[in-house]
């Protein structure tokens, strides 16, 4: 071993120049590869930190109702018929008065739920239609009775708030900047909602949030549960439960493990968004792509260098070979070199890429001045593609280490 790796470190010394450009390359190749995959990473943990900022990872809802059904006779209405089997073919089809339906014992639901693998937090939610009004001016809002404490840990409502104080406390109202623009609300300014014709409440604005989503902050008035149960006349009920897990996109498992336990509607966040979904898996596709090619075209380069190598060098090959080197040791000497040059290649590469991804939080920002995205190279990232670069280089110098081990000694020194 201690032969073969000072005979691999003097065929790199005396090849400085083929040296300096196989590890450039390597270099270049891992820093290509580390880079685009912290830079997808940042991309898709940006677009799904947009996307889930104010959006459940799983949300348990009623099962729906059944409609009810009108059976008539055949020879009482003209529009039902008769099978040819002889079965009564039904007519009419009335859905159920549309009304709110709400969780029952959910109290013990949410403490069945807390205890999920895997679940990060769990909030009750009271919501609805309705009609947020003050003096001429009218807008259709979505109602949402939350406990604000639970409800941080799912949307972190609280770290939006543009003015006023996070709090819901009795009659008090949390709405979004555009539609305190729409209805001319300011802080501590009043409104009313109405659910349906009879129900009519008094809010008074304690806080105006903004999402970064102009429709949700058009639709969406926070208060407390209980006012939101007694609007949507469900006193002591939740229309559905939220909650968060440790990895996103793992949820669809822990769904389906609760659909398999539990009689509700569970919907998780890749049903709700199976078009981004596809996206991020389409950029993750292109991401194993890149990496794939340049790869090859890295192990292509060692390869190539180390069999140019194996023929600049057959002399001192047959010479060591008739000195007594055995084929083993001789094959050793080339799998060293070609782990050598990939190993110090990626180190190399780590501070390409580290620069590379400076550079672009220094000089490519927003409409607002403030970096796109954030972008961090992981340890894990680098040592994931070190190691699979440094695999590669050894597998690149097999064929060459094979045909110098299999040089015949005279001939080799003959020519």
């Amino acid at each position: 071993m201690r032969f073969a790796w000072r005979i691999a470190l003097r065929f790199l010394g005396e090849g400085r120049f083929q040296t300096l450009l196989v590890l450039l390359g390597v270099a270049a190749g891992v820093a290509v590869v580390t880079y685009i995959t912290a830079l997808v990473n940042g991309l898709q943990a940006n677009t799904i930190r947009r996307t889930l900022g104010v959006q459940p990872h799983i949300t348990v809802r009623p099962v729906k109702d059944v409609p009810m059904v009108d059976v008539f006779r055949a020879d009482g209405d003209p529009t039902a018929r008769i099978a040819p089997s002889g079965a009564l073919v039904l007519s009419t089809v009335q859905p159920r008065a549309q009304r709110t339906r709400s969780i029952d014992n959910w109290p013990a639901l949410m403490a069945t739920l807390e205890r999920t693998d895997g679940v990060t937090a769990v909030s009750p939610m009271a919501s609805g239609a309705a009609l947020a009004q003050r003096g001429e001016g009218s807008r259709a809002i979505a109602l949402i009775g939350i406990e604000l404490d639970r409800y941080d840990r799912i949307a972190a409502l609280s770290e939006r708030i543009i003015a006023g104080e996070p709090r819901l406390g009795p009659g008090d109202a949390m709405i979004g900047r555009e539609l305190a623009d729409d209805l001319g609300v300011r802080l501590g300014d009043r409104f009313t909602v109405a659910f349906g014709r009879d129900v009519v409440e008094s809010m008074r604005a304690v806080a105006i949030y903004d999402i970064g989503v102009r429709e949700i902050n058009r639709r969406n008035v926070y208060v407390p549960l209980r006012a939101a149960q007694s609007l949507l006349l469900i006193p002591g009920g939740v229309t559905s439960i939220d909650m968060t897990v440790a990895d996103v996109f793992i949820a669809d498992r822990i769904g389906e493990r609760l659909s398999a336990r539990l009689p509700y509607d569970i919907e998780t966040w890749m049903q709700t968004n199976s078009q981004l979904l596809s996206a991020l898996d389409a950029q993750t596709l292109s991401t194993r792509l890149i990496r794939l090619v340049v790869l090859i075209v890295v192990v292509l380069g060692i390869a190539s260098v180390l069999v140019v190598s194996v023929v600049q060098k057959r002399k001192e090959i047959g010479i060591l070979r008739a000195m007594g080197a055995s084929r083993g040791q001789m094959t050793l000497v080339f799998l060293i070199q070609g782990g050598l040059l990939s190993a110090a290649g990626s180190t190399v590469g780590a501070g390409l890429a580290w620069l590379m991804i400076r550079l672009f939080t220094a000089f490519v920002r927003g409409a607002d001045g403030l970096p796109l995205f954030a972008i961090e190279l992981k340890l894990d990232v680098f040592l994931q593609v070190a190691l699979v670069a440094t695999v590669c280089g050894v597998l690149a110098a097999v064929a060459p280490a094979r045909r110098a081990a299999g040089l015949d000694p005279a001939q080799a020194i003959r020519l």
